[in-house]
């Protein structure tokens, strides 16, 4: 006789979905700002390239003023709220108001680091047309940031695809002894972050064009970005409406970006294809 009534066991954990889900470039640029009202006004100072000067035939030495430049970012509000009935929750698998909270968190970080997307964007150097990365290329794009003196007194990073990533791979200079001490082929699976060449790059798969023939990676001085957020940080909430049997969870984050130095960005486009395919 053939077996019946078979019991289906479901797991109470839930497995999570393949998404972004941290930020991982608010740390990569200026987020000290003055704030009055939803703005918060950057000052970038230099000298404006001036040069020394001797005494003039008065007996006086000529004066100058420094380069200020204000940069105002307007902060904007971005939030994210999962709603689900008392029921759902209680006739659905897993752990449906921890899945709320995390999933919220999870859409606001991606939000952060588009805004900062946005800002690198709007700068204007660029390697050249959209290429498979080479240690040609990369040392391209680590000269002209010091070519524009933005390698000189803060760190420099660089925001990269998985792609970009994979091409590294295949660089002597990058995976064997010879050059380096790091094991890049140990653990690489996990680590999305890593220093080489002077630089501390950054694995992110949410920029634009990811997978695509023409995908944006950039390298950049930390001060050529300017993020501002609200003093708090990222607001979450929890609650319940009686009313309606009904639980959410909040996440909210008050922010916005601003591209500070154009000359302190450069723009690798990329071709991912054929490591996408």
């Amino acid at each position: 006789m053939a077996d019946s009534a078979f019991q289906t066991l479901y797991r109470t954990e839930y497995v999570k979905g393949f998404e972004k889900r941290e930020s991982l470039l608010r740390k990569t640029v200026t987020t000290e700002a003055q704030i009055t009202g939803n703005e918060a006004v950057f000052l970038v100072a230099d000298s404006g390239d001036a040069t020394a000067v001797t005494r003039g035939l008065n007996g006086d030495i000529p004066t100058r003023p420094d380069n200020l430049n204000q940069y105002t970012c307007t902060l904007q509000e971005w939030h994210d709220i999962p709603e689900r009935t008392k029921f759902n929750i209680f006739a659905s698998q897993g752990d449906g108001r921890r899945l709320m909270q995390e999933t919220s968190m999870s859409v606001v970080n991606r939000k952060v680091d588009k805004d900062i997307h946005a800002a690198l964007t709007a700068a204007t150097l660029t390697w050249g047309a959209a290429a498979v990365a080479t240690l040609s290329l990369v040392t391209k794009a680590k000269t002209m940031l010091g070519n524009n003196f933005a390698l000189e007194d803060d760190d420099v990073f660089a925001a990269i695809t998985p792609a970009f990533h994979g091409y590294l791979m295949g660089l002597n200079q990058f995976t064997s002894a010879d050059y380096i001490t790091l094991k890049p082929f140990e653990g690489v699976s996990k680590s999305r972050a890593f220093n080489w060449y002077g630089v501390n790059w950054i694995v992110d798969a949410g920029l634009d064009g990811v997978g695509t023939s023409s995908s944006t990676c950039f390298m950049y001085s930390r001060k050529a970005i300017g993020h501002a957020m609200n003093q708090e940080g990222t607001m979450t909430e929890v609650g319940y409406d009686a009313k309606n049997d009904k639980s959410w969870a909040r996440c909210t984050e008050y922010m916005g970006s601003k591209l500070l130095q154009n000359s302190g960005v450069i723009k690798m486009l990329h071709d991912d294809s054929a490591l996408s395919a």
